[in-house]
């Protein structure tokens, strides 16, 4: 009886680690079912290409948007984004000794310059500020100014923001989420950004993209299903943040040159955004493109033209003769253009899986 009780509990062992195992295969076939079913997008490009706009907008298209709490806290960066852009405007005001046309002037920029450009997420935008912005904003000197914001990487969301600042200085606003796409919050580190999507989950992530964070683009480069390059058109004429003597374009395009050509990427497809389409044709009849890419021919205002000029510049520098570099003119800012782009990405990634799948 010893023997045969002995023997049970062996059994009764057995089964245990079977089942156990059983378990942890389960798991493995379900963890690599996921993983089969997730797409790692990787938004790489200069700074102030929009990257980090697209991530927003992912969210408000996919993830349920942005919370109240979230919308009180951009109320902050977009406070800050207004001074901070006032006084760039000032300095270059000072630095190319352009004088004001209004006699309030100098007292509403003094207002500006000593203010600080931090609030809290629920504290009132000084009452003071608002009729100093207004009034400069009529000064002669100060659109001089504006028009050269260009060379001194002014932001571009200046205009949007100053078309609704008596909206913006109400007592308890809260941004809408054009104003949070339109915000600019420089990205340090990385960020993430997952969701669903048809049949498969999009994990999208946003690293820096200026200089000084790119270091840190090798260390998403593993388990990367795609390249989402971006690249704004409107930055043909425009300078680096973090360097006024570096061409904004240029510095995308020699990106691009290295990342399309490196060992992680290139036997990955490459998805290329030439963004901010709504700027740069806005800009092409004041800026001639020519001034700052001598080889391109078109009529100065041709925004097809221009806009084709650079997708060729870009298609030519893979050196990968079987990949496709598949282009889209986008508006980070444009909820409806996005939705509809995005669907054109999902629809390319899709069928490459169902091709690898054949093969």
């Amino acid at each position: 009886m010893c023997f045969g009780f002995g023997a049970s509990r062996r059994n009764r062992g057995d089964d245990q680690e079977i089942k156990k195992n059983a378990d942890i295969d389960k798991m493995i076939k379900r963890n690599r079912k996921e993983m089969d079913r997730e797409v790692k997008i990787l938004l790489l490009g200069a700074g102030e290409s929009g990257k980090s706009t697209i991530l927003k907008q992912m969210r408000i298209i996919h993830s349920g948007g942005f919370s109240t709490d979230e919308r009180r806290e951009v109320r902050a960066v977009i406070y800050s984004n207004i001074v901070v852009a006032f006084k760039v405007i000032l300095d270059i005001m000072n630095d190319d000794n352009i004088t004001f046309s209004l006699p309030e002037s100098e007292k509403w920029s003094n207002q500006i310059l000593s203010a600080e450009h931090d609030v809290g997420p629920d504290e009132a935008f000084p009452p003071e500020m608002l009729p100093a912005m207004k009034g400069l904003w009529l000064d002669k000197g100060v659109k001089q100014a504006v028009s050269r914001g260009h060379e001194f990487a002014l932001h571009d969301n200046l205009s949007y923001f100053f078309s609704s600042i008596d909206r913006i200085w109400e007592p308890g606003f809260i941004p809408s989420d054009q104003d949070v796409l339109q915000s600019r919050l420089r990205t340090t580190g990385i960020t993430e950004t997952i969701f669903d999507l048809g049949q498969l989950t999009y994990r999208m992530v946003d690293v820096g993209g200026q200089r000084s964070e790119r270091k840190k683009w090798i260390h998403c480069f593993e388990g990367c299903n795609c390249l989402l390059f971006l690249v704004a058109l409107s930055g043909y004429d425009q300078c680096l943040v973090e360097d006024q003597t570096a061409n904004q374009m240029h510095e995308a395009m020699m990106l691009f040159e290295s990342l399309a050509n490196g060992e992680w990427f290139k036997r990955k497809p490459i998805i290329l955004f030439l963004n901010k389409i709504d700027l740069f044709k806005d800009k092409l009849p004041k800026s001639p493109l020519a001034n700052y890419f001598p080889d391109y021919s078109g009529d100065p205002t041709d925004f097809d033209a221009a806009s084709r000029y650079f997708a060729e510049r870009f298609r030519a520098m893979n050196r990968q003769q079987d990949r496709e570099i598949y282009i889209h003119y986008t508006n980070a800012t444009d909820t409806t253009l996005l939705k509809v782009t995005m669907q054109s990405v999902q629809d390319m990634i899709l069928q490459r899986n169902l091709n690898n799948m054949i093969l």
